[in-house]
């Protein structure tokens, strides 16, 4: 049995080999930039939330550049019954009428946003906090369903806030409300905004943490797990009913952003400890990784 010295310095000799290990993907990455939408478990439960925020310190740290897009349904839930609003909910989407709308931005922008940006910063890193409507950073448009309210999609994308931010060392957090051209505000599903910010920026990865592993062949069963599927294949999942649900969004949004241009894009289980990390700086990473073409 390892004495107290000797466990400290075998902690330590494991320490710098995983430093040294790390290296090559340092330098694969640094000046890359990688999108990363913050959500599920990861952005609710304290400890997993300390670990994402410690992995995007870090990846800014040794040259990467983050940018993490979020969004808050269950925080948007609590002020709704707060206020006496009941939240509705049609085909998936949030039924966003003019009170509901006001309370998204609200919390989005005004809370989640800033808490992320505050722990950040607390954590060593630089960050700065934006929504849609910052830099004309997000055109917004209704989405055309009838019933849902002010829910929208993705016009267009000005990312010169951003880089403006990335040059300088800081942090990018962006919450997913923007507004059309008169103003009026929307709430747009964050893993869209994501995936369209990250083809605006010709990111290197888009990242989305969810609550699942990845990918399943079997949604029941997480030892069926997908762990690399070109677009194609993507669109195959879908067609046959694989890839279902919530997954589906997720799975269109990584698909739009290879066409557009990412390199590659990632669904992974944030509820993993250090989830980002193990994605980008190992070989086998956890989770779903979908790339433009298998060759």
């Amino acid at each position: 049995m390892l004495n107290e010295h000797e466990y400290l310095r075998e902690a330590d000799a494991t320490r710098v080999r995983v430093l040294s290990e790390a290296l090559p993907y340092i330098q694969q990455f640094a000046g890359r930039t990688i999108v990363v939408k913050y959500g599920g478990a990861a952005m609710k439960e304290s400890t997993l939330k300390d670990k994402v925020i410690r992995d995007i310190v870090f990846l800014s740290c040794v040259g990467v550049r983050p940018v993490v897009v979020h969004g808050g349904g269950p925080e948007i839930n609590t002020w709704l019954g707060k206020l006496g609003i009941a939240p509705q909910f049609k085909d998936g989407l949030r039924v966003t009428d003019a009170p509901t709308m006001d309370v998204v931005e609200m919390v989005l922008v005004g809370r989640v946003n800033k808490e992320i940006v505050t722990l950040i910063n607390q954590a060593g890193g630089a960050a700065v906090g934006l929504c849609g409507k910052d830099g004309n950073l997000i055109g917004a448009r209704p989405q055309g369903q009838e019933g849902i309210g002010f829910v929208g999609d993705v016009t267009s994308v000005d990312t010169r806030v951003v880089e403006a931010l990335l040059d300088s060392g800081y942090v990018p957090v962006i919450s997913s409300v923007a507004a059309d051209e008169s103003g009026q505000a929307y709430n747009i599903n964050a893993d869209t905004v994501a995936g369209e910010i990250a083809a605006a920026l010709g990111a290197e990865k888009l990242i989305l943490l969810t609550d699942t592993a990845g990918i399943l062949r079997d949604y029941k069963d997480p030892s069926t797990l997908i762990p690399k599927v070109d677009i194609q294949g993507a669109r195959e999942l879908i067609e046959e009913g694989i890839v279902a649900g919530g997954m589906i969004p997720k799975v269109t949004c990584c698909v739009r952003s290879l066409a557009q241009g990412v390199k590659a894009a990632h669904i992974i289980d944030g509820r993993i400890p250090h989830a980002l990390l193990l994605e980008v700086f190992t070989d086998s990473g956890i989770g779903s990784m979908i790339v433009g073409s298998r060759f």
